[in-house]
């Protein structure tokens, strides 16, 4: 028996009086409008309605079945109304999780202009380098970077591509040397990301090959704005993502090696627990995020 529908005819049929009007109300017959009611007193143990063949009146179990099924009803409806008036709305409290390196350099420079044209708006950013739990973190929406995403509960919606590439200072090139083949990396000193799926091995696409470096970084970290750091102290060669290296390359404080041969491009997934994660505040945070993707 579905309790709401059951109290719905209930109120319907004492505010109309009759069965046979609530029936045509509500689209049914009065026949089952009537084993309805008897099925709802059958459950309660009490008679709501008396009736006759010309009258129905309400006893005092129906009268004070009718004056809280009323309340409850209207309270339903009442939470339906705001949550739809408010379906569109950016206000609430966001909570988004990100790497280190992509919400310092990504999600960090938009956050003032996202937060001024969503002044009602509570915002919490996580920023963690491993996965973590979107659930049990209470998150609304994971910014991850993966090649692929796992079939999972989750729902990963593409926001954009990234490029990674190789990369060391002038100062450790002048030193070291230049790397004219992807197999000369293997001769130098390599830092890896601890985190990476090439940490050991990189698959090196060129103009019209793929080459797979295998390697032993002597120095491994777990974020790749150290990562970055420590290419520009000229430390050594590594790989980088390029929402990390654009500023550097920039400045020449890094330069692409070998420049025809960059690892595969992962994506960037905006991850949500299920589809109705994607509220207002969800998608005006990433369209906000998409832009300055593009840019």
């Amino acid at each position: 028996m579905d309790k709401l529908s059951v109290m719905q005819a209930f109120r319907r049929i004492v505010e109309r009086g009759s069965f046979a009007r609530a029936a045509e109300d509500l689209g049914v017959s009065p026949a089952l409008l009537s084993r309805e009611i008897k099925l709802l007193e059958e459950s309660l143990g009490s008679t709501l309605l008396t009736r006759t063949t010309r009258s129905m009146s309400l006893t005092d179990a129906g009268r004070l079945y009718y004056d809280e099924a009323t309340e409850i009803l209207d309270a339903v409806i009442q939470v339906e109304t705001r949550i739809r008036d408010g379906a569109g709305a950016v206000r609430g409290h966001l909570k988004v999780n990100a790497s280190s390196s992509f919400g310092q350099t990504v999600i960090a420079p938009i956050l003032p202009s996202f937060l001024d044209s969503y002044p009602d708006l509570r915002l919490t950013l996580s920023m963690d380098d491993r996965v973590v739990n979107m659930v049990e973190g209470g998150f609304d929406v994971s910014i991850r970077i993966r090649a692929t995403m796992p079939d999972s509960a989750l729902v990963a919606r593409k926001i954009g591509t990234m490029r990674q590439r190789i990369f060391a200072a002038p100062s450790y090139l002048e030193r070291a040397g230049v790397p004219q083949t992807p197999k000369d990396i293997a001769q130098h000193r390599v830092i890896g990301f601890l985190l990476a799926d090439h940490l050991t091995s990189w698959a090196l696409h060129g103009p019209s090959v793929t080459t797979t470096v295998d390697l032993d970084p002597k120095v491994r970290v777990g974020n790749s704005l150290v990562l970055r750091d420590l290419l520009i102290a000229g430390q050594g060669i590594g790989t980088l993502p390029d929402f990390v290296s654009n500023a550097a390359e920039a400045q020449g404080a890094l330069v692409r090696v070998l420049p025809d041969f960059e690892l595969p491009a992962p994506e960037i997934f905006a991850v949500t627990a299920s589809r109705l994660g994607m509220d207002a505040k969800v998608t005006a945070f990433l369209d906000h995020l998409r832009m300055a993707l593009r840019s």
